[in-house]
């Protein structure tokens, strides 16, 4: 698995659509997405402002949203303010400024300056634009075409792709405060050949965006560019196999939820959708039979590290959200390739490089899926064999940055469970090789083909609310019991609760020896047997970041060197590794949020779940990866104080056995 290049610019196939009309109803909740009128205002009241003028570029515009205080006391109906978070960037002068507008008043609230030319740094996110600048910048350049020369390969120079890739910190004099992005070169051999089986290693070039320029150029060794190629296509592939019988989903009736406007509502389940152009979805508001579980959810982050020390790649830590947008390179989903079934798109609106609206038709896709048994037991006697079939809510977006795509899939089900599972595929980032040699760094996945070692790391942001705000941290970890007075057998075993009372103690690792689970406990809420309601964060087997404590990738993703933070709300506290970290030396983000050692006892809290792979590629990856998958779970424990599917009914496919029965006796009932 690995990533990060744009060989076109990333919605060249009109996933994104300018928006010139009224396309979408106004906003009727504080929480809705923005929609292309508000962008619109946004842009506009900028502009009257003075603050968005000829060179001044948007790299980021989210929704500025509302207070918990405002969202208290807002009713259905009522009047509510609007406000858009907007990141401008002056091209000429690389000046970042930082504006809230109230597009309802029309009128900005507030500006920030940010300066990226001293400690700790940290850069915009990249612009649309900016990688095609990029690449016309390498190619102009006298010293990269010298390059080319010297390896000869200048009569391949006109189809090369120079590749837009963010630069990490390395603390080059040259680079430090600059708005700089590094480019690889990959060769074509056709307008329509895909690039990434070809690289030119160790030919690397350092611009700055801002003076576009070449500041640096390294042309390091004579590895022959690899000769296969990685098409992936029918016409290259040759006939689809004919083996495969269809498979049909059908829903007579239509599907079990509903959805006004952003509200979605589905058995126990209901909460709001949303869409931003840098976490991608985000759900508001997410109740089990009315009762608050998780007030936000979102990823917010991930990072992307290599474990290459070649010069081509040791530099390589991409944050895809922080410098790329995850949401503003969403996919336009299509049925029956991405979503199957009943489905129910919603659309998603972000800025363009200039602050315009656009649109990102069917952006996430809600669908029901059947996922096997719920609940089944076989009784001897007149009770018989009962079985129900479990499904879930899938509600879904997938973001394609560069050569890699992830799918990110919140699963809601009938017992009251949460999953998160991310999907991995793409194709995975390549550096060139002797043939058949070894490198401990990269394994080589074809001839000559080699595919550094890295990691997908991902931060989950939960904003619990088990039945309230006020809630409490407990790690709950399995426990041996030694032989003796308490346990004269051998065999007992218990369990440990270690209370996390504040941001400090609430760091902590994840130990499957122990089947550790971190337990979000009600502060006032009992259930019947007067326990505190609560839900467990259950995580997957997952590496922390392998990077050395010491390297600039582990200042700039500390997030990743831990499996759990536990922080005091906060709304200013969003991102993980930092509101820019382009570029930046390290620290932001939640080493900064926990510096206070906050108290969670009882508290607002929120939890940042590190999850995801660490990849050693393998020749099956090649020349496009099968899905890979990471995730984790947010389940009941004493929320509720039953099986809460008991009333699930049997499935409308059921039917008898040859017997006439169920095979288990006369008296069954077969799901």
């Amino acid at each position: 698995m690995t990533h990060h290049q744009h060989p076109v610019q990333p919605h060249d196939n009109a996933d994104l659509i300018p928006v010139r009309a009224n396309r979408e109803p106004a906003p009727r909740h504080p929480l809705d997405p923005l929609s292309a009128e508000e962008i619109t205002a946004a842009r506009e009241v900028l502009v009257e402002a003075g603050l968005l003028g000829e060179a001044v570029r948007v790299p980021m515009l989210l929704p500025d949203e509302p207070t918990k205080t405002e969202l208290g006391a807002w009713t259905p109906g009522a009047p509510m303010d609007r406000r858009v978070d907007v990141t401008l960037l002056d091209t000429e002068t690389g000046a970042v400024t930082e504006a809230i507008v109230s597009v309802t008043r029309r009128e900005v609230v507030s500006t920030r300056r940010h300066d990226p030319t001293t400690p700790p740094y940290g850069q915009p996110q990249y612009l649309f634009e900016e990688y095609e600048r990029a690449a016309e910048i390498v190619k102009a350049s006298p010293e990269w075409r010298a390059a080319m020369a010297r390896r000869g390969l200048a009569d391949r120079s006109e189809l090369a792709f120079c590749s837009p890739l963010a630069p990490g910190f390395v603390g080059r004099a040259d680079e430090v405060g600059r708005r700089v992005i590094r480019s690889l070169t990959f060769l074509r051999d056709s307008e329509d050949d895909i690039p990434w089986a070809h690289p030119v290693e160790g030919l690397i070039v350092h611009v700055d965006l801002i003076a576009n320029a070449v500041i640096g150029i390294e042309d390091e060794g004579d590895v022959p560019v690899p000769s296969g190629h990685g098409n992936y296509t029918p016409e290259v592939v040759g006939p689809a196999r004919s083996t495969l019988k269809p498979i049909e989903i059908t829903q007579p009736d239509g599907p079990s939820f509903r959805v006004e406007g952003s509200a979605v509502q589905w058995e126990n389940w209901s909460m709001r959708v949303d869409f931003n152009a840098r976490e991608g979805l985000v759900l508001h508001d997410v109740r089990f039979d009315g009762r608050p579980v998780l007030t936000r959810a979102s990823v917010p982050e991930m990072v992307v590290p290599y474990g290459d020390t070649s010069p081509t790649r040791f530099w390589i830590s991409y944050f895809d959200a922080g410098e790329y947008l995850l949401g503003k390179n969403a996919n336009h989903l299509e049925l029956g390739c991405d979503c199957l079934g009943v489905i129910h798109y919603f659309d998603g609106h972000v800025a363009d490089d200039h602050g315009h609206p656009m649109r990102i038709p069917n952006v996430v896709c809600m669908h029901e899926e059947d996922i096997g048994i719920l609940w089944k037991h076989t009784e001897q006697g007149p009770v018989g064999s009962h079985v129900r079939r479990s499904r879930r809510l899938v509600v879904s977006y997938f973001s394609t940055i560069g050569n890699y795509d992830y799918g990110f899939y919140w699963y809601f089900t009938l017992d009251g469970t949460i999953r998160l599972e991310a999907k991995a595929t793409g194709i995975v980032f390549v550096g060139a090789g002797e043939p058949g040699s070894t490198n401990a760094h990269a394994p080589e996945i074809a001839p000559g083909v080699f595919a550094p070692v890295h990691q997908h790391l991902f931060s989950a942001r939960l904003d619990v609310a088990v039945d309230g705000e006020d809630n409490r941290l407990v790690e709950i970890d399995a426990a041996r019991v030694p032989m003796g007075d308490a346990n004269p057998f051998g065999n007992a075993f218990t369990w440990t609760e270690t209370p996390l009372v504040s941001e400090a103690a609430a760091q902590r690792v994840a130990d499957t020896s122990v089947a550790r689970v971190w337990e979000v406990q009600s502060a006032s809420r009992t259930n019947r047997l007067g326990k505190p309601t609560a839900y467990h964060l259950v995580p997957q087997p997952t590496a922390l970041l392998m990077a050395d404590p010491a390297s600039t990738v582990a200042a700039r993703a500390a997030f990743a060197t831990k499996h759990l933070w536990g922080t005091a709300y906060d709304a200013e506290e969003r991102w993980p590794a930092g509101r820019y970290p382009n570029a930046h030396e390290g620290g932001a983000g939640l080493p900064a949020y926990t510096a206070d050692d906050r108290p969670l006892d009882g508290e607002d809290i929120v939890l940042w779940h590190t999850f995801g792979l660490t990849h050693i590629p393998r020749p099956e990856d090649w020349p496009v990866m099968p899905v890979d998958h990471t995730g984790f779970a947010f389940s009941p424990y004493g929320f509720l104080d039953a099986n809460p599917a008991l009333d699930v009914p049997e499935s409308s496919q059921a039917h008898a056995g040859t017997d006439g029965g169920c095979g288990q006796g006369e008296h069954c009932t077969c799901g």
